[in-house]
């Protein structure tokens, strides 16, 4: 099994790490982890390229992280970190890497929030050419 499993860095994907290795046998499941830097932000520093090169790096940081954890459960682990819109670049990778799911977390917003940022989570399970899995992590 192909598993496409999109984080950043936030308990919510934590969270959906850990429902791949809860519910997935790692025999014979590759697990592409992939990180996507969005870059479309006002860039809070004189130096784009600087600030560009620090946040690739970080992101193949958390990507680093994951993929140590998934390695331990026993998984086969591909990475991968681009940069764009994390609804584009989930979407793209599974149309060019074709995974059977696609996991990720939800960070539940709602509302003006959810209005102002977007929904990554509607619109991969939306137009995503796979089955997806929504990771939620319960309210206390």
């Amino acid at each position: 099994m192909r598993i496409l499993l999109a984080i950043d860095e936030s308990k919510f994907s934590e969270a959906a790490t850990q429902a791949v290795i809860a519910q997935r046998p790692p025999q014979g499941t590759t697990v592409k982890i992939l990180n996507v830097v969005d870059l479309l932000m006002p860039i809070p520093t004189s130096d784009a390229a600087e600030f560009r090169e620090l946040s690739l790096r970080h992101g193949q940081e958390v990507v680093g992280r994951t993929e140590q954890i998934l390695k331990g459960a026993g998984f086969t682990v591909q990475t991968e970190v681009v940069e764009g819109d994390p609804k584009a670049k989930i979407l793209d990778q599974a149309l060019q890497w074709n995974p059977e799911l696609i996991v990720m977390g939800s960070h539940g917003r709602k509302g003006f929030d959810r209005f102002l940022m977007g929904s990554v989570a509607e619109a991969v399970v939306r137009h995503a050419p796979c089955s997806v899995q929504i990771v939620r992590i319960p309210k206390s």
